[in-house]
């Protein structure tokens, strides 16, 4: 499972301890201090994960996650941002982060989240382009998913609305993925964060509750059809308009 990151930070101190520690895991590394070095880093070679600060000089890691997002949809993104500032955690999930780590954080943990975001990600090329990541391990077999008119194809991991093909980001495919498998039925925010995100739910942690958010805009933004309801003390659950 070990690929290559690609560390965006300026912190060259931080930087230089994080890429030791991923070498010494099995990870190829290249780190970047700024908008500018990250864009020759990702022309040189395409990552297959990037460790994105919040706070650069110069474009902040934010307008950065922009671009990203503009121009590589799929590519996994885990946001490093201040503890203590929540702003930042749900504008970069909002923007397509598949997660964040507040820093300071132990280098194990984020070790753990880059294994957890890798293993639901397929390689470069593996999955037509367009519709989002996701994995194959999120599904029991590759046999599409109708819910009304939302069609979810887990072997080339793409999602349709009436013909018309959902951009979402991996984690965003994942959510859809768990709540498509059992539709009708409401998924608990604790499960949907351990299967979709690969990590247990923690206190104040918003991640699914953002990741929803942006699946229910673009659903809307594609004509609805489906929604994501929200379900009083267990979680959330996919459901076609008009159902009860």
């Amino acid at each position: 499972m070990p690929g290559h990151i690609l560390i965006i930070d300026d912190d060259r101190e931080l930087a230089g301890m994080l890429g030791e520690y991923l070498s010494r895991e099995g990870f190829g590394v290249t780190s970047a201090p700024d908008a500018e070095a990250a864009a020759s880093a990702l022309a040189a070679r395409e990552p297959d994960l990037v460790i994105l600060d919040v706070m650069l000089p110069g474009r902040s890691g934010l307008d950065l996650l922009r671009d990203l997002r503009a121009t590589r949809p799929r590519l996994p993104v885990l946001m490093l941002t201040a503890r203590g500032d929540p702003v930042d955690r749900i504008v970069g999930l909002e923007l397509g982060a598949d997660d964040y780590l507040p820093k300071p954080f132990d280098p194990r943990e984020l070790a753990a989240r880059v294994r957890a975001i890798l293993r639901r990600t397929p390689s470069p090329g593996a999955a037509d382009a367009g519709g989002g990541s996701g994995t194959a391990a999120a599904a029991p077999n590759d046999t599409p998913l109708q819910c009304g008119p939302l069609l979810l194809d887990p072997r080339r991991r793409r999602a349709a609305l009436r013909g018309t093909q959902l951009e979402l980001t991996g984690a965003e495919w994942r959510v859809l993925l768990c709540l498509a498998q059992v539709a009708d039925a409401p998924v608990e925010r604790g499960a949907l964060t351990q299967q979709a995100l690969g990590r247990k739910l923690a206190l104040y942690d918003r991640a699914i509750d953002t990741h929803v958010s942006n699946l229910r805009r673009k659903i809307s933004a594609a004509g609805g059809g489906v929604q994501i309801r929200a379900v009083r003390g267990s979680g959330y659950e996919l459901i076609e308009d008009g159902a009860a």
